[in-house]
């Protein structure tokens, strides 16, 4: 089992998709701060700026015809076509008369009827402002439904700071991660509880970021930081004590811990692979995990901060704790 890190030209390479048909099978993409989109050969070799959101890309997925679904925090949900860089705007951050659509959208996935789910993780807080929502804890995210007819539903709010999508392999269900409670919520789609929620799994060992569903089947799910009893104290503090915490210089809010973690989950939420690797292992420093995704053994890794995706190869003797 190998663990590595491969440089992108820019900071922020939140999060990581894997292209599986066409003449780049087997290319990573990722988004960083500074609204590029990259490609990756994979073994890091050739590296190719595919598209400029001119804002902050963070979740992006295939759809079938080969364009990338780009969740830009600042501008919305977009198409990216990676042959051309031709970007087009889904929902925009604003409509034509500037009232307010989306706040901070954050991550998506895509059925296989072409239906895509994405989350708007705050109405009261974006990306500048993400620790604010997570220690007041506003409950304001949300998870929408866009229809291949364009319809546009709101299937999900009161979330907390709604965030990872992924659906199962069947579509039959729909997940979302709750990051300030560490869970993740499971909306079924078909079958006798449709339309109904519960978890596939609660109480995580910290908290979770993007999820994705990996070419295993599993849905994979970043823990970006450990739990911290502080931060959760806060969450449960008057309103404005919570409040003059977030107006305190950063230095002196509580921060994200430095960790390299994932696990993945079966359908029926039992876990099958926890990867909680050292974040700085000589000569592949990493922490702060906020994309994953399993490709044919690999499981790629993406990070808010770093100028970097990292891949680790799975052992294929060694399938988990619960598999």
């Amino acid at each position: 089992m190998t663990f590595s890190v491969i440089r992108v030209p820019a900071d922020g390479a939140e999060d990581v998709v894997v292209a599986t048909h066409g003449p780049e099978a087997g290319a990573v993409y990722t988004g960083t701060e500074d609204g590029s989109v990259f490609r990756l050969s994979p073994d890091g070799r050739r590296i190719d700026k595919v598209g400029f959101t001119a804002g902050r890309p963070l979740g992006l997925e295939f759809a079938a015809d080969g364009r990338l679904l780009v969740c830009d925090a600042r501008r919305g949900l977009l198409w990216l076509d990676p042959a051309t860089s031709a970007i087009e705007t889904i929902v925009g951050s604003a409509d034509a008369e500037g009232r307010r659509e989306l706040t901070f959208c954050n991550n998506a996935a895509i059925a296989a009827d072409g239906t895509i789910w994405f989350t708007d993780s705050s109405s009261k807080f974006g990306i500048e402002k993400w620790k604010d929502d997570f220690i007041r804890l506003t409950r304001t995210g949300r998870l929408i439904r866009i229809d291949p007819d364009g319809t546009r539903t709101t299937v999900l709010d009161g979330l907390a700071f709604a965030n990872g999508v992924a659906l199962a392999a069947d579509d039959s269900f729909v997940c979302v991660a709750e990051t300030s409670t560490r869970d993740v919520v499971r909306y079924w789609l078909t079958g006798p509880s449709a339309g109904m929620r519960d978890r596939l799994c609660s109480d995580l060992p910290g908290y979770p970021d993007n999820l994705s569903r990996g070419s295993d089947g599993l849905i994979w799910v970043t823990i970006a930081s450990p739990r911290d009893p502080v931060v959760e104290r806060l969450q449960r503090s008057p309103m404005l004590l919570r409040r003059a915490i977030t107006k305190l210089p950063a230095a002196l809010q509580p921060a994200p811990k430095r960790t390299v973690r994932v696990q993945a989950y079966d359908v029926r939420g039992r876990l099958v692979h926890d990867l909680d690797l050292d974040p700085d292992q000589p000569g592949a420093a990493y922490h702060m995990v906020t994309g994953v995704r399993e490709h044919d053994g690999v499981v790629w890794f993406g990070s808010l901060h770093e100028p970097g995706v990292a891949r680790y190869d799975l052992d294929p003797a060694q399938p988990g704790p619960n598999a």
